[in-house]
């Protein structure tokens, strides 16, 4: 028996909540479906919201930086300056790095993963360059970050991207034993206007 509750995204099947929700009509390429069913494995009305609350976020987070990839960016004239001098290199490019990133490390990880990591790199490329991992600079960095923010994505989601960004170009240094500094290491975050603000559900909804 189906038991539909009166909160959104949850219903009930044998006394277990699911998760439910659409997928977005510019997104269904992307799925085999077009609606997300998680069954949440707990009969706990409050386990089920808690958990409810979680994927709405990551389903968020994910879908705007979907979006993202698939706009058209104009990239690197918005950064490039006339004193900028791309000095010549042996180091890997960015996308070498990602190379040798997922060789190491995406054996045994999900398609999410390794679809996550290369979405990262993809978009500093779109907006840089495909760089050796020396000439990029920490005002790279920090327009890119201004970039996303101002794309509409929480400082939460921006604050993973570039803890992969940096991930993949400090393994990239480690395993080449290459002198150089990872101008995406220390990039400022700020802490306000970063997050959504999301209304608590009232008693009155939850009956």
């Amino acid at each position: 028996m189906v038991n539909h509750l009166n909160v959104s995204y949850l219903y009930k099947k044998c006394g277990v909540y699911y998760f439910s929700k659409r997928v977005p009509n510019d997104l269904k390429s992307h799925y085999k479906t077009s609606r997300i069913v998680i069954c949440l494995r707990t009969k706990s009305n409050i386990s089920a919201i808690r958990s409810k609350k979680s994927i709405l976020q990551k389903l968020d987070d994910y879908w705007t930086s979907v979006r993202i990839t698939q706009m058209k960016i104009p990239a690197i004239h918005l950064i490039n300056d006339n004193d900028r001098k791309i000095k010549s290199s042996n180091l890997p490019l960015l996308s070498e790095a990602l190379d040798t990133y997922l060789k190491l490390k995406g054996i045994d990880k999900g398609k999410t993963f390794i679809r996550g990591a290369k979405r990262n790199i993809q978009n500093v490329i779109d907006f840089i360059g495909d760089l050796s991992i020396d000439n990029y600079q920490t005002k790279d960095a920090s327009a890119f970050r201004d970039y996303l923010l101002d794309k509409g994505l929480l400082v939460s989601t921006v604050k993973r991207i570039f803890s992969s960004i940096r991930s993949i170009i400090n393994l990239c240094i480690r395993e080449g034993g290459y002198n150089c500094i990872n101008a995406f290491s220390k990039t400022y975050m700020p802490d306000i206007g970063g997050s959504k603000i999301r209304k608590s559900i009232k008693s009155i909804e939850l009956r």
